[in-house]
Formats: structure tokens, C-alpha cells, sequence
């Protein structure tokens, strides 16, 4: 198995639009953050957590042509809006399946209600095979996978393990009973917001601190804003398994 991140950066994406923050005029490249998104490969089959509005330009600048299902962590815009281009790939290959909480199909259902139709629909939408899941494991292609539950804010919200790769974004808090499920990975993608706390994510410090609890074999740190800092400093004083993750890099499982 492996990971493609194809997105690393918070909900505005790095540069913001009109900011004059030294990060976000930045010309290191892993400075320059899409919205948050990964792709998990096994088995020669590609698995997308989150369709944000950066999706088209992930999907050509990764040269990934096709993916088997999308999962929702949640329904906020940044993670949900490129959801009308996968036309190309539902065009081609038929309906793609969605794995989401009944509460996110809902509001999918709701913005994307063309796509969802039933009767009448536009021959051109995308076709979607709406499954909704709770927070009990399945089996998909040989893969355990297992929903985890999390806080992001008050708003409940779901990361993805599969098999030992684990993928948690926007989390705020996680509960004894949900760090758990959290044992024995090889990798722990989690999001670190910035160094100042922050009411509806992790920042640094609590991000690190859940690493060091759970001890997975490596970290990758994601859903950066500029706050945190450029990343060729943030990255050198990190522990020595925990790595800030950037778009285009790509992870093998050992």
C-alpha cells in the first residue's frame, strides 16, 4: 500500500488569496499547499479520502486517471467540492461508489441534488453509488477498513484506517475509546492546523502529543495553514519518525 497526498493545505489553501504572509510568498514548493485530500493505492486500485475543489488538478498533476471509491471524513466545502468532476471517470467507468455518514450522504444529497437524481436526471452528471456507513469495520478489496471517530469541534466527523495506514483530518478531539483503534500502525497522517491552539483543530502540540501517545512508525503531519510556518523549518524540529507531509509526496507502507 501507499500514499499519494494529494492535498495538504487548510480549508483556504497556501497562498490564501491576498495574503502577504511570508509563507504564502513563499517559491519552495512544499509551500504551496491544495486543499486536503490522499489517495490510498492497493493492489494497482486507487481509494480517494475527501473530493475537494482542487480534485481536477490533483487527479492531472498525479497523473491518476481513475479511482475505485470516494470516502468523506465530512461535508465541509473543502472536502466535498469537486465532487461534479468526476464526471470523466463515471463516464468511463461507470457509477462511483461514496462512503460517507448517513449525516454527510444527507447534505451531498442536498448540494449535489442533480447528481443524486433519480428521475429526469442530466445525462452529463456524474454517476454516484451512494453507501452509508457507520462506525463499524469492513472488508473492501482485501483492505479492513475501519471508520474512527472524531471531533471537529462539536461536529462529529470521520478519519479512515486501512489495514495500518491510518488518515485523520480536521480532528479537534479524540476519545480513549477511539485512540484504540489507533494501535500498532505503520503510518498516522493527522492534521496540524498551526502552532496556536485553535478552537476546531489540532494544532502542533496536541498533533504531536497523540503521535507520541499511539507511537505509530511514522507520522505525516496535514491540513497546514501558512500559521504553522515554512516548512523546511517546521520539519526540522520535529521528532525524528514525525515528517510534515506535502502535496505530490508519496508514502510506502514497509
Amino acid at each position: 500500500m501507499q500514499l499519494v497526498f494529494f492535498g495538504t493545505g487548510t480549508s483556504k489553501g497556501i497562498p490564501v488569496i491576498g495574503c502577504n504572509h511570508p509563507v504564502c510568498l513563499s517559491s519552495d514548493p512544499r509551500d504551496k499547499r491544495m486543499r486536503s485530500s490522499v489517495l490510498i493505492q492497493h493492489n494497482n486500485k486507487n481509494y480517494l479520502i475527501d473530493c475537494g475543489p482542487d480534485f481536477r488538478m490533483q487527479m492531472l498533476q498525479n497523473k491518476i486517471n481513475k479511482i475505485e471509491a470516494i470516502f468523506y471524513t465530512h461535508e465541509h466545502a473543502d472536502h466535498t467540492a469537486g465532487l461534479d468532476d468526476i464526471r470523466p471517470i463515471t463516464q468511463k467507468y461507470g457509477d462511483m461508489p461514496l462512503y460517507a455518514y448517513k449525516r454527510v450522504m444527507d447534505n451531498l444529497k442536498h448540494r449535489f441534488d442533480y447528481i443524486f437524481a433519480t428521475e429526469n436526471k442530466y445525462p452529463s452528471a456524474p454517476g454516484v453509488k451512494p453507501i452509508v456507513i457507520d462506525a463499524s469495520s469492513f472488508e473492501l478489496d482485501g483492505m479492513q477498513i475501519t471508520p474512527i471517530q472524531v471531533l471537529h469541534g462539536k461536529l462529529p466527523i470521520f478519519g479512515y484506517r486501512f489495514n495500518s495506514i491510518c488518515y485523520i483530518t480536521d480532528a479537534s478531539f479524540i476519545s480513549e475509546t477511539e485512540k484504540q483503534k489507533l494501535q500498532n500502525l505503520d503510518i498516522l497522517v493527522i492534521n496540524a492546523l498551526r502552532i496556536k491552539e485553535h478552537p476546531t483543530h489540532f494544532n502542533l502540540e496536541k498533533a504531536l502529543a497523540l503521535i507520541a501517545e499511539v507511537k505509530p512508525k511514522k507520522a505525516y503531519l496535514t491540513h497546514i495553514s501558512h500559521k504553522l510556518g515554512f516548512h523546511k523549518e517546521i520539519e526540522k524540529q520535529l521528532p525524528k519518525n514525525v515528517y510534515l507531509a506535502y502535496d505530490g509526496l508519496i508514502v510506502k507502507t514497509e
